[in-house]
């Protein structure tokens, strides 16, 4: 696992709360958590593409969603060099935080009960996440 360090895409606090909104400015950068199954993310089911919505890099393809019933947006993996993780110990536990490659972005975390082929669950935000739809 790898922690955040420096990032391809870098913004001073002042520049990402005046480029995002405030759900994903809470998300992104200040690691926050949006409540179980409140984002219209969890019911997308066109195919398309899921981006960071702090820089726009491509994260995971509406092939690798699935309905995890945790009430966040759940995909077995991501795109190649999209996300990055490293250990978070907030909430007096250990679990594997997952941040976007090239902004450093808070996506969510990472859990080893998902289906198969990989048989994890990348646990995201929907404030976190862009998506566009294939044409």
């Amino acid at each position: 696992m790898t922690g955040p360090k420096n990032f391809p895409v870098g913004k001073t606090d002042e520049e990402w709360q005046n480029s995002l909104d405030p759900d994903a400015y809470r998300v992104l950068r200040k690691h926050g958590t949006e409540r179980a199954g409140t984002h219209p993310f969890n019911h997308e089911k066109r195919e398309g593409t899921y981006h960071c919505a702090g820089c726009g890099k491509p994260l995971y393809d509406s092939a690798a969603k699935y309905e995890s019933g945790s009430g966040w947006p759940s995909f077995f993996q991501p795109k190649d060099n999209a996300v990055g993780t490293s250990s978070d110990r907030t909430l007096g536990m250990t679990r594997t935080e997952v941040h976007c490659a090239d902004c450093g972005g808070h996506l969510g975390h990472l859990f080893p009960d998902g289906p198969q082929p990989t048989g994890l669950r990348y646990c995201m935000n929907g404030a976190a996440l862009k998506f566009e739809p294939k044409e």
